[in-house]
């Protein structure tokens, strides 16, 4: 019952947390923070013009740092791999169908890619490091 309470407390985010783990972990959370303004960007801002080609390319930079990172991060599954790096692989063919699409002038399925990943790999994978135990989750609420 104390996790649930913990909710109820938010407080400002502990960095020191943050700064404690090992370098990979840091690496890929700010990987992932860095993705998910830029796609927010993106999805908000004009398509098509030389900014959004450019910020595209960070976004891939980024979202391949944080896939490739994550298999490197095996706390959850005792030193293997765990179902979430299912999601980071198919992160890794998201973003070459994601480049092939838009190499291809596939604007419809450009845009379709875009969508999936910043959903799937950013929002759900994202709302999973927010469970009770988990290292954001100590962040804002332990």
């Amino acid at each position: 019952m104390d996790i649930l309470a913990d909710f109820a407390n938010p407080h400002a985010p502990n960095f020191d947390l943050l700064w404690r783990q090992p370098l990979v972990i840091q690496i890929h959370m700010l990987a992932a923070v860095a993705s998910f303004a830029v796609a927010t960007w993106q999805f908000i801002g004009p398509k098509g013009t030389v900014p959004h080609r450019l910020l595209g390319w960070m976004w891939v930079i980024f979202m391949t740092t944080v896939a490739v990172s994550s298999f490197f991060i095996r706390e959850i599954n005792k030193g293997g791999l765990s179902f979430i790096h299912i999601l980071s692989v198919l992160t890794l063919y998201g973003l070459v169908m994601l480049v092939w699409h838009a190499r291809r002038r596939n604007i419809k399925g450009h845009a379709g890619q875009a969508r999936g990943l910043y959903i799937g790999a950013l929002i759900v994978a994202g709302l999973f490091t927010f469970m009770p135990g988990r290292l954001i989750w100590h962040m804002f609420f332990g």
